[in-house]
C-alpha cells in the first residue's frame, strides 16, 4: 500500500508539473489573421469547389458576396469539378448553404444524397461526405437513419482502421449521437499513434489535415457522448505547439482546419493552454526598458475569465543575481492582453536576463535583452614607419567629427588606429561582438574589411602594414576612407563612423596581371605508371632461358639414344589431337612469357583447354579399353 500511495503521490506532482506547464510562446497574431482573410478571399474566386467551400464557411460574406451571379458560378464550378460525387454534393451543398442562395438547389442533388443514406458506403469519408451533405440540405435524418448509418459505419471501421478512416468516422459517430458510442472506444486507439517531435509537439502521420481531423472530430464526439476530453493537458499543449508551428499554411481548407482546431482546444478550459511570449522583440532600450509580456489564448484573444495577478522575477543571466522578485505586472489599457512593468527604476545594466511569468496556475520562461548605449571616449590614428618601434604620430578625432588632414601612408609605413569604447551609463570598458575597420578606394569604391582587436586595456586597436597588405588591395594606389564600424546584440547605438581619409601609395614593383599565376590555369595533370625495373643484360637472360631449356633437350638427346619405341603409339584423332593440344598449351605458355599479356593468353588457353580435355578423356578411355581385352 505505501508503494501505491508513493506512486500516487508521484503521479500527482507530475500532474501539477504539467499543470503549471500549460503554456506556448506562440498564437494566432492581427496579421496572421489579415493573410488568412486575403487566402479566403481568393478562395471565393477560385475555379476549385472545395476551396469556395472553405472560404465561404470562414470569411464574412456581405449582400455583394451573397448575389444570385455567385451562386450560378458555384453551379459552374461544381460541374467542372473532378472529386468525387458524394464530395462534390457536400462542398455544393454547403456552400449553398453559406451563400444563402435564395434558389433551391438542383433536384438530382437532393435525389443523390437521400438515396446515398439508404443504402451502405464503401467507405468513412463516404458516410462523412453524404450525412453532412443532407445536414447542410436540411433533409431529416431520423433514428432508423442514424441506427443503420452507425452500423455500417462500425462494419468499415472494423475493415479500415486507418487514421483517415477513424477521424471521419469519429466525426459521423458524433453526428448521429448514440448509434455512434461504439466509435469512442476507438478513440484511445487513434491517440496512441500520434508522434512525438523532439519532445515538444504531437502530430499524426498525414500532417495538418489528419492531425486536425482527429482532433476535431475526437473532441465532437466526447462532447456528443458527455464523455471527458481524450486527452491530457500536456499533449494538449504539444498538439496546439504542433498546430501554431503551421500557422504558414496558404489555402483555404489548410487554414480552415488549423482555426478550427485552435478553437477546439482553447473551448475546453480544462486542458486548454494559454500563450505567454513577449511583447515586442525582447529587446528594451535604455531610455524606456519596459518589460511587455502578451498573455492569451491560441488566437491571440483575451482569457476568459481575466488574470487576477501576473507576478514575474527577473534574474540577470550573468550574474544569476535577481533584479526583481516577485513583481506585479499591470496590463495595458490600450491591449487587455498585454502586461508591462517598467524597470527604468531598477536600473538595469545591459545584459541578458530571464524573466520567469506566473500566473495562476499558468508559467512560462522568457529571455530579454536591456540594451545599453556605446560612446567613443577616445580615438587616434597616425601613421609610422612598418619596421620602427618608436613611437607613432596620432591625431586624436572626436566623434562623430572627420580629421580635417588627410594622411598619407606608402609600403614602407603602416597605419595604426586605437579606440576606447565605454559604456555610457557607466563609464566602464565595453566589449563589443563587432569591431571593424573599413577601407573604401575613393576612386573605384572597392573595400576591404579589418578586425579590430581588443587589447589588454580593452581597448580596440587596428594596425596595418601597407606593404604587406599590398596585395589584398590590388596594388591599387590612391585616397582611401576610413571607417569604423561597431555592432553588437545588446547596444542600441551601433554606428558607422568616417574617421580620416589617407593617401596610400603602393611599391611600383607589383606584379603584372599576365605574372598572376593565380589566375591562370595550372598545368595537366598527367598519370603516370611506376617506371619498369631495369632488366638484367642480353646475355645474362639469353643464357637462364638455354638453362631452362636444357633439361627439355637433355630429355630429347636420351630418348634417342635409348631408342624409345613409339611403335606403340596410337594414331587416332583423340591420341593426336591431346598431344597437339598440350603442346600448343606450351607453347602459348612461351608466347605469353615473350609478348601476350594475361588476358589475351586466356582467350587463346579456353579452346585448347577444352580440345585437350576431351582428347584426352577419349585416349585414356580407349587405352583402359584395350587393356581390358588383353
Amino acid at each position: 500500500m505505501k508503494a501505491i500511495a508513493l506512486l500516487l503521490l508521484v503521479a500527482g506532482c507530475w500532474a501539477s508539473v504539467a499543470l503549471s506547464a500549460r503554456t506556448v510562446s506562440k498564437y494566432i497574431t492581427a496579421q496572421d489573421q489579415d493573410r488568412y482573410g486575403k487566402i479566403f478571399a481568393e478562395g471565393l474566386k477560385s475555379t476549385d469547389l472545395q476551396a469556395v467551400y472553405f472560404s465561404t464557411a470562414n470569411v464574412g460574406l456581405s449582400a455583394a458576396d451573397k448575389t444570385a451571379e455567385a451562386c450560378k458560378r458555384l453551379v459552374t464550378v461544381y460541374g467542372e469539378s473532378k472529386l468525387n460525387d458524394f464530395e462534390r454534393n457536400f462542398y455544393l451543398a454547403g456552400a449553398w448553404k453559406n451563400l444563402a442562395c435564395k434558389e433551391a438547389i438542383a433536384g438530382k442533388v437532393k435525389d443523390a444524397v437521400k438515396g446515398s443514406l439508404a443504402k451502405d458506403a464503401g467507405s468513412a469519408q463516404e458516410i462523412y461526405f453524404n450525412l453532412f451533405a443532407a445536414k447542410a440540405l436540411g433533409l431529416a435524418n431520423d433514428d432508423g437513419v442514424k441506427a443503420q448509418v452507425g452500423k455500417n459505419l462500425q462494419a468499415l471501421l472494423k475493415k479500415d482502421d486507418t487514421l483517415n478512416s477513424l477521424g471521419h468516422g469519429f466525426a459521423v459517430a458524433a453526428e448521429i449521437g448514440t448509434a455512434g458510442a461504439f466509435a469512442f472506444d476507438r478513440v484511445e486507439e487513434a491517440f496512441v499513434q500520434a508522434d512525438e517531435v523532439d519532445g515538444k509537439m504531437l502530430q499524426f502521420e498525414g500532417g495538418l489535415s489528419i492531425t486536425a481531423l482527429v482532433v476535431n472530430s475526437a473532441f465532437k464526439l466526447a462532447s456528443s457522448l458527455k464523455k471527458p476530453v481524450p486527452i491530457n493537458a500536456e499533449q494538449a499543449v504539444k498538439f496546439a505547439t504542433y498546430f501554431l508551428s503551421r500557422t504558414s499554411v496558404q489555402t483555404p481548407k489548410g487554414v480552415s482546419i488549423l482555426l478550427e482546431a485552435l478553437n477546439t482546444l482553447t473551448a475546453e478550459k480544462t486542458i486548454a493552454p494559454v500563450c505567454i511570449a513577449l511583447s515586442g522583440n525582447g529587446q528594451l532600450q535604455p531610455e524606456s526598458p519596459v518589460l511587455g509580456v502578451k498573455i492569451s489564448d491560441l488566437l491571440g484573444k483575451p482569457l476568459s475569465p481575466a488574470l487576477a495577478v501576473v507576478s514575474t522575477t527577473i534574474t540577470s543571466k550573468t550574474t544569476n543575481e535577481a533584479l526583481a522578485s516577485k513583481v506585479n505586472l499591470v496590463p495595458t489599457n490600450s491591449d487587455p492582453t498585454v502586461f508591462i512593468y517598467n524597470l527604468k527604476a531598477l536600473n538595469p545594466a545591459r545584459g541578458q536576463y530571464k524573466v520567469d511569468i506566473e500566473t495562476g496556475s499558468y508559467k512560462q520562461n522568457l529571455k530579454i535583452n536591456v540594451l545599453g548605449k556605446v560612446k567613443v571616449a577616445s580615438l587616434e590614428i597616425g601613421v609610422g614607419d612598418s619596421d620602427s618601434t618608436s613611437a607613432v604620430k596620432k591625431h586624436s578625432v572626436t566623434f562623430s567629427k572627420k580629421l580635417d588632414t588627410e594622411l598619407a601612408a606608402d609600403s614602407q609605413q603602416k597605419i595604426v588606429l586605437r579606440t576606447q569604447l565605454v559604456d555610457e551609463s557607466s563609464g566602464k570598458p565595453l566589449n563589443v561582438h563587432q569591431a571593424f575597420v573599413l577601407l573604401r578606394n575613393k576612386a573605384t569604391g572597392q573595400e576591404i574589411i579589418f578586425v579590430a582587436e581588443a587589447d589588454s586595456s580593452k581597448a580596440y586597436k587596428f594596425e596595418m602594414d601597407v606593404g604587406a597588405r599590398s596585395a589584398d588591395f590590388g596594388y591599387k594606389s590612391g585616397t582611401y576612407s576610413i571607417e569604423l564600424i561597431v555592432g553588437d546584440a545588446l547596444i542600441s547605438n551601433s554606428f558607422k563612423w568616417l574617421v580620416a581619409d589617407v593617401n596610400i601609395k603602393f611599391a611600383s614593383d607589383s606584379p603584372k596581371e599576365s605574372d598572376n599565376t593565380a589566375r591562370k590555369p595550372r598545368p595537366e595533370i598527367i598519370h603516370q605508371f611506376r617506371v619498369p625495373e631495369k632488366r638484367p643484360p642480353r646475355v645474362v637472360s639469353d643464357l637462364f632461358t638455354g638453362l631452362c631449356i636444357a633439361p627439355l633437350a637433355l630429355l630429347f638427346i636420351l630418348w634417342a639414344k635409348l631408342r624409345t619405341n613409339v611403335s606403340n603409339f596410337p594414331f587416332s584423332l583423340s591420341a593426336v589431337g591431346f598431344h597437339l593440344g598440350l603442346g600448343a598449351i606450351l607453347a602459348l605458355f612461351g608466347v605469353f612469357w615473350l609478348k601476350l599479356n594475361m588476358f589475351e593468353t586466356l582467350r587463346y588457353l579456353i579452346p585448347l583447354a577444352l580440345v585437350t580435355f576431351f582428347c584426352g578423356n577419349r585416349l585414356l578411355r580407349s587405352i583402359a579399353g584395350r587393356a581390358t581385352e588383353k
